[in-house]
C-alpha cells in the first residue's frame, strides 16, 4: 500500500511540527529514514508524535499497533495513517 500525496504531505506537516525541524522540511520524502536516523525521533518523541497524528487524523494508535515499522519512513507512517483512516470510515458505515 502506498500512502496518497496528500497524506504524505500532511504526515510530513505534523512530524515537522512535532519535531521542530523545519529546516529538514524538504529532505523529507517518503523514503526518508524516520526512527533510528532522526535524533528528535527518540521514545519521548515517537509518543509525542503518537499523540500529534491522532489528534490530526482522528483516530487512535493502540499500545499493540506501535512498532519500529511503523516508524521506519516517512511513507510507512503515512501508510499507517491511511490505514488507520480507512477503518474508521469503514466502522463509521457499518
Amino acid at each position: 500500500m502506498s500512502a496518497d500525496m496528500q497524506t504524505l504531505e500532511a504526515v510530513r506537516e505534523v512530524v515537522v511540527e512535532t519535531l521542530g525541524i523545519e529546516d529538514s522540511r524538504r529532505l523529507l520524502h517518503a523514503h526518508t529514514a524516520l526512527f533510528g536516523s532522526l535524533p528528535e525521533l527518540d521514545s519521548f518523541g515517537v509518543l509525542t508524535l503518537a499523540m500529534a497524528l491522532e489528534s490530526r487524523f482522528a483516530f487512535q494508535i493502540e499500545d499493540s499497533e506501535f512498532s519500529a515499522d511503523v516508524f521506519e519512513t516517512l511513507g510507512t507512517l503515512a501508510d499507517f495513517v491511511d490505514q488507520k483512516r480507512s477503518h474508521r470510515k469503514i466502522e463509521a458505515v457499518s
